[in-house]
């Protein structure tokens, strides 16, 4: 079977970008790291492309100059257990620089979007009560960060 792998462009922030990644998902390491040469586009001996694993979840990054940029068209979505999960990765991913946008979105200091949402949010959204599901949805909406106990409590209805 073949492997698919997430191939993420940078403009130059490849390296600096998967070291702060790694920092932030414990079980993670850079796995090589390739630099380009004479007669290739970029600077000789700067990192050309950085392979990575994130939770056990493999990714090359690229460093492939100014026309690449970084859009919330795609994004890595975190299932988070816990809503100390939740926080932990919400803080440390929009540290620096990046920002919590809406409904769990957040967007690091080098431009790449991320889903910080709890585990259990696709079962209360697809609950077969149209009435609790839209509950949920109507909190979701209104929090940037999401909040388990705030998402459970409209699903209840209390």
């Amino acid at each position: 079977m073949p492997r698919i792998t997430t191939f993420i462009t940078y403009v130059d922030q490849a390296e600096d970008a998967a070291k702060f990644y790694c920092s932030v998902f414990k079980s993670s390491r850079i796995v090589a790291t390739t630099h380009y040469g004479d007669n290739m586009p970029g600077k000789k001996g700067s990192a050309m492309t950085v392979e990575l694993e994130l939770d056990g979840t493999r990714f090359v990054f690229l460093n492939g100059g100014d026309h690449f940029k970084l859009t919330d068209a795609a994004s890595l979505m975190v299932d988070c257990k816990t809503q100390d999960e939740i926080d932990y990765y919400a803080t440390k991913l929009s540290a620096g620089g990046g920002k919590e946008v809406a409904c769990g979105w957040v967007t690091d200091k080098f431009g790449l979007s991320w889903q910080i949402v709890p585990a259990q949010l696709s079962e209360l959204i697809s609950d077969s009560d149209p009435k609790r599901s839209q509950r949920v949805m109507e909190a979701v909406m209104q929090m940037n960060r999401l909040d388990i106990a705030t998402m459970q409590t409209a699903y209840a209805g209390t």
